[in-house]
């Protein structure tokens, strides 16, 4: 059941969100880390990270005086639902195309 009210398709739509995301999936980090490698203020980093976690993507523990930025699997369930109903539908697609391809084959091989 989804919780979030967010679209995580516009989440993710975001080239820096998505950089952030492909960062917290080597290890977690501070904000203040994931802050050094743009070329943006910490508050529109904040913002950034805020948004993913109020999407479900991140979690944030406090660690000491730290916010450290963790990658949640089941954020991500909504984006792979997606992409298996048309996995499925274009596997179910071609093997259609398939055996068409293989009658027209088989018909012609025996004129």
């Amino acid at each position: 059941m989804k919780t979030n009210t967010l679209d995580a398709f516009q989440v993710i739509a975001d080239p820096s969100r998505r950089q952030m995301l492909m960062m917290l999936s080597k290890d977690s980090m501070t904000i203040n880390a994931i802050a050094d490698n743009f070329d943006m203020s910490r508050p529109a980093v904040s913002k950034h990270i805020k948004l993913l976690y109020t999407a479900g993507f991140i979690t944030i523990k406090d660690i000491g005086r730290e916010r450290h930025c963790i990658l949640k699997q089941d954020g991500f369930q909504e984006l792979q639902d997606f992409i298996n109903f048309f996995d499925k539908f274009w596997t179910a697609r071609l093997g259609k195309l398939q055996s068409i391809l293989n009658s027209k084959q088989a018909k012609h091989g025996r004129d």
